[in-house]
């Protein structure tokens, strides 16, 4: 059986406000992208909140779309989550740690109607190899 949650962490060189302020402006969110999915933002929420929702230009296998995603979880400075249509869900954990903030990204795919077109476009492999990447580029991005 394939796992159903990816997780992955990194101590960031930044206090969490700091992360968690970049992480609930989806403007930014290209920034950071480990997966090359991510293009631009197309609709401006405002200030992230609970419930808010924002709408993305993604791109995989060359192919353009859009997402729209909603804010299911948001405890600001500590952690917040999105899911699109497909109930898939982004997920962002920040704790304090010593040298800065423990990230943990996880994608979690245990609610999704479509379990088996998410497991063929993105597969627990490619998934942990975004996350990392992810994560590497938020380490890139506070590293002075």
């Amino acid at each position: 059986m394939r796992p159903r949650l990816i997780s992955d962490s990194r101590v960031i060189p930044a206090p969490p406000g700091e992360i968690f302020a970049l992480l609930a402006d989806p403007s930014r969110h290209p920034e950071i992208d480990g997966s090359g999915t991510v293009q631009q933002l197309l609709s401006d929420p405002g200030p992230m909140q609970l419930g808010s929702e924002f709408r993305m230009a993604m791109k995989i296998f060359g192919c353009p779309y859009k997402m729209t995603n909603t804010v299911v979880e948001f405890e600001e400075n500590r952690l917040i989550a999105w899911r699109h249509w497909g109930r898939h869900r982004w997920r962002y954990e920040l704790d304090p740690a010593d040298g800065g903030t423990l990230v943990t990204e996880t994608a979690d795919y245990s609610r999704t109607r479509l379990r088996q077109l998410i497991m063929i476009v993105h597969t627990p492999k490619r998934l942990q190899a975004s996350i990392a990447a992810t994560l590497d580029n938020l380490v890139k991005r506070f590293t002075p």
